[in-house]
């Protein structure tokens, strides 16, 4: 039996809005992005283990800055322990947000993305009781674009039957034209494919 990586400590370190913000080092970047509401927040306090790391707010549109938590994680194999950030970016196509703001953030968003260079991949999460929407397949074609690897995790997986569950992620794929796209099922409530997504993220801690 494979041994699991194992999360030993977690920790909110800083919000930003600019450059000059960002948590200084060189640790590892893995980056969680979503429309609002899709369950970030409660993806982030599930893979660690923290339960309040991240709050989950039932107002959607409520995270506005770029905020990062330090991981540090037990891998097989490795003795010392390796550390990443868990970043988590403002939820985005949320309509009330003045579009004022919305212009604010795409722009500060955008430029994270493209010249962090500790970025190692872009979790994208789409919520897996329903097709992609509009600004889900505007973002993945941008992350496609740019040339970022993105691991599609389609969260609330509990609310589905398994079959459900996997006709559900064939119609992801379908919608976001790429057949052979890895799609990852989550479920923040039962912790289902958390030792998927700790396994991806382990092969870039190893590199």
């Amino acid at each position: 039996m494979k041994e699991e990586i194992i999360i030993t400590q977690g920790k909110y370190i800083a919000s930003a809005v600019r450059a000059d913000q960002y948590p200084e080092g060189d640790l590892p970047e893995v980056v969680f992005i979503g429309r609002s509401n899709v369950g970030k927040s409660s993806l982030i306090n599930s893979l660690s283990r923290v339960g309040g790391l991240a709050r989950v707010s039932g107002t959607p549109g409520k995270t506005q800055t770029i905020n990062f938590y330090e991981l540090s994680a037990k891998i097989p194999s490795i003795e010392e322990r390796r550390s990443f950030f868990l970043v988590d970016l403002p939820g985005y196509g949320y309509a009330k947000t003045g579009q004022a703001n919305r212009k604010v953030w795409a722009k500060f968003i955008e430029e994270y993305l493209l010249k962090s260079p500790r970025l190692q991949f872009v979790c994208q999460l789409i919520d897996i009781r329903h097709d992609p929407m509009k600004s889900d397949i505007e973002m993945f074609n941008w992350l496609v674009e740019n040339n970022l690897p993105v691991l599609i995790i389609a969260t609330k997986a509990d609310k589905l039957s398994k079959n459900a569950v996997q006709k559900q992620v064939k119609q992801i794929k379908k919608v976001l034209g790429v057949p052979d796209l890895d799609v990852l099922p989550y479920s923040s409530v039962k912790s289902e494919g958390r030792s998927d997504l700790l396994d991806v993220i382990s092969t870039v801690l190893v590199e």
